[in-house]
């Protein structure tokens, strides 16, 4: 395995263009909860599905439901950046051409002074 990261670094240290796929994995290093895991949203007991707080449909039938839900579970205001985050930054500053392909930014994205560079619109500008 240590020989195979060797490769890896070896790789990204000779690449000026570099795309990151991020995901879930880069976030619950942040302590932010996933749905998948075995403590993640969908083995946690609620009135719904989590799936179900999260449409639209409920947002406009149960709103007060769908906001406890968001402020207890899908804040990420009081989450920091991680050493993902900082590795990321650090290809950014040594002149890399980075493009991130993630499902959203968060703010912790934005706190570690990644370049974000987007065409979908972000919940985290909608909430602040």
């Amino acid at each position: 395995m240590d020989n195979k990261i060797q490769q890896l670094k070896q790789l990204i240290n000779e690449s000026n263009n570099i795309v990151f796929f991020g995901g879930a994995g880069v976030s619950t290093e942040s302590g932010i909860p996933d749905f998948r895991s075995k403590d993640g949203l969908y083995h946690q007991e609620y009135d719904y599905p989590p799936e179900e707080i999260l449409s639209h449909t409920f947002f406009i039938n149960h709103t007060d439901e769908f906001y406890r839900f968001y402020k207890d579970k899908m804040n990420s205001l009081n989450y920091e950046p991680n050493i993902a985050h900082f590795q990321l930054v650090d290809l950014e500053n040594r002149g890399n051409n980075l493009v991130l392909i993630n499902r959203d930014s968060t703010p912790y994205d934005y706190r570690a002074d990644l370049v974000i560079n987007e065409s979908l619109g972000k919940i985290f500008e909608n909430i602040i």
